[in-house]
């Protein structure tokens, strides 16, 4: 029986399980599907709630993700856009394990925004933000798991998660840079969308873009306060100058957020769901460690504010709530029921009876025993609900723990199908890749293999390079040693040869000598000889003389001696010196013998040399030709990006001066002239490339400069001048990008030549001197003394102009009565005060302007100020001209409206071209006007005042108008059918034609309208006849030049497209 109870009990708990789990999803679809559609409102708070709360009931975001995936993300941005909104609310605010539930569709994130950057779409813009925001977010919490997805941590827990490590500080400061900056950049692109104004903000349209900011809000107070901690941290363990960058990146982010946060707490939106914190006027100073005591956490208060409910989700159940009343007061409430029992049982109470007191006696005593069973039940039962209470507690945590293995069962059955599916994928999928990726990876290898290479090469390169350099510099001392001792051995060679010449010519001189001397003592012997024979004769033919015979021969015996001795003394002489003749030519033999091989080797080494050298210059000109290739690359890049910024939808907003255009052509064009003379000297000596380097550097980024400044020039210019302007933008990409190439192939080295870019350039140059405002032909000296002339001029006007009006005051009541003198007062009394405001505007600001002078002049003089800024002069004096005109011409058409020989629309233009001309004298003035001025303050009152006066003067022309004309009643009751039909054929006929007409003049008013900017400045007396009203273009307003102040740029703006598309006709 126990069994069959537990198994009853066990199948009605998985009922109530599984109707649980039912219920809870059919809530969180309904929530999802009114928290995110594609109707342009904001999404709603308890709807948000209703998806966090079951994050934390389910412990995690696996439900809120199945039914997200659903939606059609790619086919509508604003259910995107709510999309990301509800997906930051539940990072945010979600139960922890939202966090890792988000992670794994990470890549789908991606590639919605990617998917949305490739479409002009204004939400689609937004939606490129704000999934790169959500996408930083997830990835910066799942690397830092310390700090929640809320941001809510302390600074003690900051500490922690920084570490001590400076490397890891420095890491994660970065990190939180590129967060703020994802969170301030949506912030920025949402409110640059919007108009500010209060209509704006509380419409659903503006609420629908404005509702993330909430978040982003508080995401950025925390952003703030971790990046001062982490960089007062910083400047505690680095040097200053190694912290600039992060400074000048603080900086920017602080002027950013500040701006943010002072536009958001003006919006009606936020006063009522958001605290937005106030932001120092100033950063705080890293450089002062003391100054960390003086900043302060900026905290964002969310007030406890319910949404009130709409028609529309009456049909929403509440949140089921936890039942802890006890349950005893069910007793509580049966009681009552039992106070009737005694009257029910022996009816009303009888005192006439006495019979019935032993009844009532032994009722009372029933009663209490009664009483005494009922505490005992009591007391039991009580002691029973206990025991339940304990039991359904137990229940319920293991009813809780099986929720939890539940969904864990789910998800991990979920992470299985999915792993399942993408493993057949990968299957069916692996035998046709695999070759591929066989291939694929001996490539990568490869290339891995020639990176590796090449990086090698390249370290080599660079330090071999310095190492060449230094060696180049000894071997040009070694070469010039080597000549020297080149040169000295030559001499030497050339003395040894000498040397030895000499020596042979003595020994010849010497044998030749000895020869003769051999010569004569051979004629002496012979002759002695001869004599001996002649003596031995005598001595034969004379036996007389015998003993003289005999001693005479003694004598010359020993003579013969002598002489033998003498000549073997000379032999041997002779053959000493052919000895030492011998030993001589020998050590000379072998002295040319050591001369030849000294020689050898210093050619050797010379060779060895000149190979080294031409190896080194070789690797000198490859290294600069390399270096070469890679600035060329840079500023192909720098080109590139500069062409790309011209399709760029960001882009269209930026606008530019001529002026500013002007001064970077002329920039672009000089550096043209370097790179050519920086190409004809690297063409002379490719063994430096440093003036090419330096001119080409240059070059990429003036020319950059230039097609971004026409582009945004080109924004403000007319049709003609702006299609000319981009086209020519577009071509001096073109010529840069094919120089560049030409200059990287070595066999089109030669041939590259600037040439084009430069008549490109000038046809820029020549475009944006065309934009620019002409200037009034007056000498720089003589305009202080004209912007005196003109305001004296304008105030004499004004002046004049009330006295008319009070001239014709008087006449019309002489002239007229009844409500023609009414509308008439009434109209010459709104000129009047329109007058007396315009003079109270010219006031103030010739009381400005002289501030401004007195300000800025310094130690010059007046004139000198106002030549000085000459520009600025002329746009002075072009509105006083311009709001002096206005007045006169207001006088002139108020007075044909009171002789009813003018317009009323006359008058209404001229109210409006004086607004205007006001308006552009108090922009002139503000220009130079310091911020904080209080005249200043006094001019803008005068200009509102203006401008309200001159409605004034529009509205009771409109009333005067309107009593005045006359109007026919439409009676066509004695019309046939067939006349009727005619006389509508002729008002269609005349509505076409008045359509035609109001076309035409509409082209024609856009034509005067660009004729009169396109003569903006110039005389009177230089104006051709032809192009309209001379007096209407005698004095036309001039543009500042200086292109931050747009007032100024307002009014030329509107008469770049005068064409109006023309009315669909009435059928």
């Amino acid at each position: 029986m126990n069994t069959l109870n537990a198994r009853v009990r066990s199948r009605r708990t998985e009922a109530s399980l599984g109707a649980e789990r039912e219920h809870f999803d059919k809530k969180q679809l309904s929530s999802i599907s009114k928290a995110i559609n594609s109707t342009e409102t904001p999404v709603k708070e308890k709807h948000a709630r209703r998806i966090i709360l079951g994050t934390h009931r389910e412990k995690g975001a696996y439900t809120f993700w199945s039914y997200a995936l659903g939606f059609p993300l790619a086919s509508s941005s604003i259910l995107c856009w709510k999309f990301c909104h509800v997906l930051h609310k539940v990072l945010r605010d979600g139960h922890r394990n939202v966090l890792q539930d988000c992670m794994r569709h990470h890549s789908s994130l991606v590639e919605v925004g990617k998917l949305w950057g490739n479409l002009h779409d204004r939400y689609g813009q937004l939606v490129v933000l704000y999934t790169k925001l959500l996408c930083t977010k997830m990835e910066f919490h799942i690397k830092h798991q310390d700090i929640p997805p809320n941001l809510e941590v302390t600074d003690e827990e900051l500490e922690r998660t920084a570490g001590t490590d400076i490397n890891n500080v420095f890491q994660l400061t970065v990190e939180v840079f590129d967060y703020m900056d994802a969170e301030l950049k949506m912030a920025e692109t949402v409110i640059r969308q919007l108009n500010t104004s209060i209509a704006i903000s509380t419409l659903t349209s503006g609420q629908c873009r404005l509702a993330p900011l909430i978040q982003v809000i508080q995401d950025c107070s925390h952003l703030y306060h971790f990046t001062v901690k982490l960089l007062f941290k910083l400047h505690a363990c680095l040097p200053a100058d190694t912290l600039q960058g992060h400074r000048d990146r603080f900086h920017d982010q602080f002027r950013s957020l500040k701006t943010f946060f002072n536009r958001a707490r003006d919006m009606l939106y936020f006063k009522r769901l958001i605290q937005i914190p106030k932001l120092p006027d100033s950063p705080p100073n890293f450089l002062h460690a003391a100054s960390l005591a003086k900043h302060v956490k900026p905290v964002v208060v969310i007030p406890d504010e319910d949404e009130p409910e709409q028609g529309d989700d009456d049909d929403d159940d509440p949140e089921p709530l936890i039942e802890v009343s006890d349950m005893s007061t069910s007793s509580i409430q049966s009681q009552p029921q039992q106070l009737d029992i005694f009257d029910q049982a022996f009816g009303p109470p009888n005192g006439g009876f006495d019979d019935r007191d032993l009844q009532i006696e032994s009722l009372k005593r029933d009663l209490e025993l009664l009483r005494a069973e009922l505490e005992r039940v009591k007391a039991e039962a009580q002691r029973y609900i206990t025991q339940l209470k304990s039991q359904i507690n137990s229940l319920e945590a293991e009813l809780e723990e099986q929720r939890a293995q539940k969904q864990r069962a789910l998800v991990e059955n979920e992470q299985l199908r999915m792993e399942l599916e993408a493993t057949r994928r990968r299957n069916a999928e692996h035998e046709s890749l695999q070759s591929t990726f066989i291939e694929a990876e001996k490539r990568a290898q490869a290339t891995e293999q020639r990176y590796n290479k090449l990086k090698e090469k390249h370290t080599e390169l660079v330090s071999s390079h310095a190492e060449l350099l230094r060696k180049s510099a000894d071997t040009v001392k070694m070469l010039s040693a080597t000549q020297q001792t080149q040169d000295e051995v030559e001499r030497t060679k050339q003395q040894l040869s000498f040397e030895v010449d000499r020596i042979k010519q003595e020994a010849d001189m010497k044998l030749e000598e000895q020869k003769f001397e051999m010569e004569k003592l051979r004629r002496e012997l012979n002759e002695k000889m001869a004599e001996v024979t002649r003596i031995k004769a005598t001595l034969q033919s004379s036996e007389v003389a015998s003993e003289k015979v005999n001693s005479s021969v003694t004598a010359l015996q020993a003579e013969k001696e002598r002489l033998m001795r003498s000549v073997s003394e000379k032999e041997a002489e002779l053959s000493s010196l052919r000895q030492a003749s011998q030993v001589q030519q020998s050590s000379l033999q072998q002295e040319r013998e050591r001369s030849s091989r000294e020689l050898g080797e210093l050619q050797g080494k010379l060779q060895e040399k000149s190979n080294q050298e031409e190896q080194l210059k070789q690797k000198l000109l490859e290294e600069q030709f390399a270096l070469l290739q890679g600035t060329i690359v840079e500023a192909e890049n720098i080109i590139q990006d500069a062409v790309a910024k011209l399709d760029d939808p960001l882009h269209i907003r930026c606008t530019s001066s001529p002026d500013y255009l002007v001064s970077r052509a002329e920039a672009t064009l000089g550096s043209i002239d370097k790179v050519k003379k920086g190409h004809a000297d690297y063409l002379g000596s490719m063994r430096d490339a440093g003036g090419l380097l330096r001119a080409l550097t240059q070059f990429s980024h003036l020319a950059a400069d230039t097609i971004i400044n026409g582009s945004a020039t080109a924004h403000m210019a007319p049709t003609d001048h702006a299609d000319k302007l981009t086209e020519n933008c577009r071509g001096c990409a073109t010529e840069s990008l094919q120089f560049f190439k030409d200059l990287k192939s070595k066999t089109s080295l030669q041939r590259a030549d600037p040439a084009s870019i430069r008549i490109v350039v000038q046809k820029i140059l020549h475009l944006g001197q065309e934009l620019r405002p002409k200037g009034m032909d007056v000498r720089q000296d003589e305009l202080g003394d004209l912007v005196d002339k003109e305001m004296a001029a304008t105030s004499a006007a004004i002046e004049e102009a009330v006295r008319r009006i009070d001239e014709m005051m008087n006449q019309a009541r002489k002239d007229t009565s009844g409500v023609k003198l009414e509308v008439n007062e009434r109209i010459l009394f709104s000129c009047t005060d329109l007058m007396k405001a315009i003079r109270m505007l010219i006031i103030a600001s010739t009381d400005l302007q002289k501030e401004i002078v007195e300000g800025g002049r310094g130690a010059a003089t007046i004139k000198e100020f106002y030549a000085r800024n000459s520009r600025w002069t002329e746009g002075l004096i072009s509105a006083a001209k311009a709001v002096g005109w206005g007045a006169t011409e207001m006088v002139e058409s108020a007075d044909k409206v009171v002789l009813h020989t003018g317009k009323y629309e006359e008058l209404i233009v001229c109210s409006h071209e004086i607004a205007a001309s006001t308006a552009q004298l108090v922009a002139a003035s503000k220009v130079k006007a310091d911020r904080n001025s209080r005249k200043l303050t006094v001019l803008q009152q005068a200009s509102r005042h203006v401008n309200e006066m001159a409605a004034n003067v529009v509205a009771s022309t409109r009333t005067g108008q309107e009593h005045l004309e006359e109007k026919d009643t439409m009676d066509f009751s004695g019309m046939s059918l067939i006349k009727l039909r005619k006389e509508e054929m002729e008002s269609q006929v005349k509505v076409l034609e008045l359509e035609t007409s109001l076309e035409n003049e509409r082209l024609r008013l856009g034509e005067l309208r660009k004729k009169h900017y396109e003569l903006a400045g110039v005389p009177l007396s230089e104006v051709p006849e032809g192009n309209g009203d001379a007096s209407s273009l005698s004095n036309p307003a001039t543009m500042s030049p200086k292109p931050s102040k747009p007032a100024l740029m307002k009014k030329p703006a509107l008469a770049q497209k005068p064409y109006v598309l023309p009315k669909t006709p009435l059928k």
